[in-house]
């Protein structure tokens, strides 16, 4: 059979059962048709075949990023980012506001995010104050780049009806000073709650997704598990972007909001959505709530109290029975479920969730998860064994928030993010980055997950280092397993999805220390080639 693509002298890592390494690889449409050396693959090769001289580059399955938030991603970057390399200061961030301000039409919201109190120069958040000094016209949001807190002004609030009698939402602060004025910070479900009310139009939106799939495909994502949208409406708004071709990342969607509204996972429960249904480009992923909050709020939810705080055991959203009583239900009706939990109060509290379901409603191969999985202590570990749940761990955190890891949680960092126990102990753990919370780079993710440094070069938990094959594995065949897809993707064999990323070098050969500094070359998916950093050599 003669192929549409073949690739030859290449470093093919195939993530097989054998994690074979091979020469080359032919495609026709959008399967992979034959796997082997160059000799082996060579009766594929015809006349009209496309042959692409891979040169000793690395190509392997396309990544797949098991937490993310592409609709969130998008519209982040139609506002004002504070992680850019020039914003330095409080400052310098009003500055940018204000030119937003001078810009846009009065009664529209201006928003900033990526905000990090603790890599500005004044160590803090901007005060209400300094966002009214800029509008009180225009309703204002800083959201923290964990997107769990924000700071808003006089005008949000007004607009949120929030007033002296409004009270805290549960699992949420609207803050106050000591003379009982607000500050403008919003602590997680409040923070939700006001993000909702700063909505973007559906035109925004699907300009939003349009750009955040074209990020993740240049940078060798083909697939991704949505962690959470914003509603009904926004399951409608994907599904259209992926039948127009806007988006062209393969979608695993959660159902779960960033209001954590589980009023909405009730109603997809009642309606019958269950998980699975969908095609190759877009399915139903798990049912899925939040029950605590940020691992660099911080405000997760922990056994002991945090290290710098002696009297804080984080928030949690929901108490146990909550929780069973709408992941019980979907449990019983077939879906997969999962929670967001990074502290381990929180985890212990789902697995408690998970345990009961199970005693009532036996499931084999249910495959539920537990989204972070953040402070894994071995007892919690045993149980996720025996549980046969698939923990989804957030590889590049380290990277970017490791000193402040230490800071809270002490000597608790050698079991966050635990993938080499995970490992270890037989669980299969899926690599998700949780962009926009952190890079959606997945080759930062595998290099953090080799290395366990920090960006100031501090050890995070370094006993938690894996092999470079195991990280690899944890960004494809182990991401396909999380969402029962890895019959089709997830490994480079024959009669699968023709869905690759070709890497500007060799990763097994490049130093494990300079695996960040690598690049995509060539994404392709289904057989098509959509991102290519430079020409392919074709012969």
């Amino acid at each position: 059979m003669q192929a549409d693509i073949v690739f030859i002298n290449g470093e093919v890592i195939t993530v097989d059962q054998k994690n074979k390494v091979v020469e080359a690889v032919a495609v026709k449409g959008n399967r992979i048709s034959a796997v082997g050396s160059n000799r082996e693959v060579k009766g594929f090769i015809g006349e009209e075949t496309k042959v692409i001289d891979l040169q000793g580059k690395t190509l392997l399955p396309g990544f797949i990023d098991a937490h993310i938030h592409l609709i969130l991603y998008g519209v982040n970057q139609l506002a004002v980012s504070c992680k850019d390399e020039h914003i330095k200061s409080i400052e310098d961030l009003l500055n940018d506001l204000k030119e937003k301000a001078s810009t846009i039409p009065k009664g529209e919201w201006i928003r900033a995010w990526g905000f990090n109190e603790t890599v500005v120069k004044e160590k803090r958040y901007p005060t209400i104050a300094e966002l009214d000094a800029i509008s009180v016209e225009h309703p204002i949001i800083v959201s923290r780049t964990c997107s769990h807190i924000s700071v808003v002004n006089s005008k949000a609030l007004e607009i949120a009806k929030i007033n002296e009698n409004s009270e805290n939402p549960t699992g949420g602060i609207i803050e106050k000073d000591k003379t009982g004025r607000f500050t403008g910070k919003l602590i997680e479900t409040a923070n939700m709650i006001m993000t909702e009310i700063a909505s973007y139009t559906e035109s925004e939106l699907m300009k939003a997704v349009k750009i955040a799939s074209e990020h993740f495909v240049a940078a060798g994502i083909t697939s991704i598990h949505e962690a959470g949208a914003y509603g009904p409406e926004s399951f409608r708004l994907l599904q259209q972007a992926v039948k127009s071709k806007d988006i062209r990342v393969r979608i695993y969607a959660m159902i779960g909001s960033l209001n954590n509204s589980h009023e909405f996972v009730n109603k997809m429960v009642e309606a019958g959505v269950i998980t699975g249904t969908g095609d190759e480009r877009f399915k139903i992923g798990p049912a899925k709530l939040f029950t605590d909050g940020s691992s660099t709020g911080p405000t997760i939810a922990t056994r002991e109290t945090y290290s710098s705080d002696p009297d804080n055991f984080g928030i949690l959203y929901y108490s146990e029975e909550e929780i069973y009583q709408v992941l019980g239900q979907a449990h019983k009706k077939g879906y997969q479920i999962t929670v967001h939990a990074q502290g381990d109060r929180a985890i212990e509290m789902y697995l408690n969730c998970v345990e009961k379901a199970l005693e009532e409603s036996p499931r084999k191969d249910h495959r539920h998860r537990i989204e972070h999985a953040g402070i894994s202590s071995p007892d919690l570990q045993e149980r996720m064994k025996n549980l046969e749940l698939i923990p989804i761990p957030n590889p590049p955190f380290p990277y970017e928030f490791g000193d402040i890891y230490i800071q809270h949680y002490g000597n608790r960092v050698n079991h966050m993010y635990a993938v080499r126990d995970f490992i270890d102990n037989g669980i299969i753990a899926a690599g998700g980055s949780d962009a926009p919370v952190t890079d959606y780079n997945p080759l930062l993710g595998i290099h953090v997950a080799v290395n366990r440094t920090s960006q100031s070069g501090s050890e995070i938990g370094v006993a938690q280092s894996i092999s470079v094959m195991e990280a690899i594995k944890l960004y494809t065949w182990n991401g396909a397993y999380a969402s029962f897809e890895e019959d089709i993707k997830g490994s480079i064999e024959v009669g699968k999805l023709a869905d690759f990323v070709v890497l500007t070098d060799s990763i097994l050969k490049v130093n494990p220390l300079h695996i960040k500094d690598l690049q995509v070359e060539s994404t392709i998916i289904d057989g098509e080639i959509l991102y290519h950093r430079e020409s392919l050599v074709e012969i």
